[in-house]
């Protein structure tokens, strides 16, 4: 072989090698791109309700962390149900990517109303939550069917300065109204931190309701105090709710006292997006 043709020979190799690795490079690239797809989630946002606050979520968040879900808990104000919904819409919109979103209790009308036709909500999870139609309260829900014990074990009001007025529940009431399945102790921390909500919040109208559009989930106890279960699956059937869990035993905060069969709930809600 003369030393043009080994010259010609080198570098028809290094080329076909070129070649190789880039194909390889390229493969590979396209495999993490298709993994990194496959693996990514949707945000888990979870916004709280009345009488509580955003650790309400910790057990559920515990679970969902240690699956790789972004979670976001929302600090509701409890101010209204337009603002509040307004303050929620404003977290959102800073979310890339699909959203969970959750609401327990009045957060539930919250939820309601902050989608605004903002595309990237793909779920909603209505943990023993409202779910309001157009001009429905909070208030008159809770007592559309008898069971809801709540309006006696509330502390009396306290006056804000714009003569609005904020609603406790009585700490000595808490633990049986509130959360009869959670052990004593954890109920008297809870009772002792919980969040006031105006009494205006739970007297407003609701919105255009994003269940029409956007699908749901329920999930409630069957010794939910504050809103009766046959409220809950009133609500429910009516939003064409795509799975109802009913948990036996469970008081208004089903969340704190079954956070595994909470969690389970919203993975199926992302995992239908």
């Amino acid at each position: 072989m003369n030393m043009l043709t080994f010259r010609k020979s080198i570098r028809l190799l290094l080329i076909v090698a070129l070649f190789l690795g880039t194909t390889i490079i390229t493969s590979l690239g396209a495999i993490i791109n298709t993994a990194s797809a496959q693996d990514s989630k949707p945000t888990i946002v979870l916004v709280h309700g009345a009488f509580a606050e955003s650790s309400s979520w910790n057990g559920v968040l515990t679970r969902l962390i240690a699956k790789g879900y972004p979670t976001i808990a929302a600090a509701n104000p409890l101010r209204g149900v337009k603002s509040d919904a307004g303050y929620v819409a404003s977290i959102l919109k800073g979310i890339e990517g699909p959203i969970v979103l959750v609401g327990h209790s009045y957060g539930g009308a919250v939820i309601t109303n902050a989608v605004n036709g903002n595309k990237n909500v793909k779920a909603l999870v209505y943990v023993a939550g409202f779910a309001p139609n157009t001009g429905e309260t909070a208030v008159e829900l809770s007592g559309r069917y008898p069971g809801s014990t709540l309006g006696p074990t509330l502390a009396p009001p306290i006056a804000l300065s714009d003569s609005g007025k904020d609603l406790y529940i009585r700490q000595d009431k808490f633990h049986a109204q509130f959360a009869a399945d959670v052990p004593v102790a954890e109920t008297k921390l809870m009772a002792t931190t919980q969040r006031p909500i105006t009494e205006a919040a739970l007297n407003e109208a609701s919105g255009a309701p994003a269940w029409k559009a956007t699908p749901s989930w329920f999930i409630y106890g069957d010794r939910d105090l504050n809103i009766p279960a046959v409220v809950q699956s009133f609500m429910a059937k009516r939003a064409n709710s795509k799975e109802t869990i009913v948990v036996k035993g469970a008081s208004h905060v089903v969340m704190v006292s079954h956070p595994e069969a909470v969690a389970k709930i919203i993975e199926h809600a992302a995992a239908n997006n």
